[in-house]
């Protein structure tokens, strides 16, 4: 999914501000979860099964709720660069994530 790939070097990029402000905690936090949420979402693509599929994807989405969490830290703690079109870009992948799942899911018990 491209959008996970661009929200990976977002996250990077902003990664890197927070290094420069000496804030490397939530920055390697972010780093871990922001980029795993499409290198899951990768890993789905070859998935032994449907099952395997919905289940990569429910990863990514735990990865992307993380992400989130320590986006919304950055953005009400003082000193902290605002990450600006980080929370949007995230909130649109969650959105295509549960879409996903949920037709998955539907289309699994449609066949049984």
């Amino acid at each position: 999914m491209k959008e996970s790939f661009e929200f990976a070097i977002m996250v990077v990029k902003y990664a890197e501000l927070l290094d420069e402000k000496r804030k490397y905690i939530i920055a390697k936090q972010l780093v871990r979860s922001g980029t795993s949420v499409g290198a899951n979402i990768k890993e789905a693509q070859n998935a032994e099964s449907k099952a395997d599929f919905i289940h990569k994807l429910k990863v990514s989405l735990k990865e992307a709720d993380e992400t989130e969490y320590w986006l919304f830290l950055c953005e009400n703690l003082e000193n902290y660069p605002n990450p600006e079109g980080l929370i949007e870009k995230l909130n649109g992948i969650i959105k295509m994530l549960n879409k996903i799942i949920s037709t998955s899911k539907n289309n699994i018990q449609i066949k049984n």
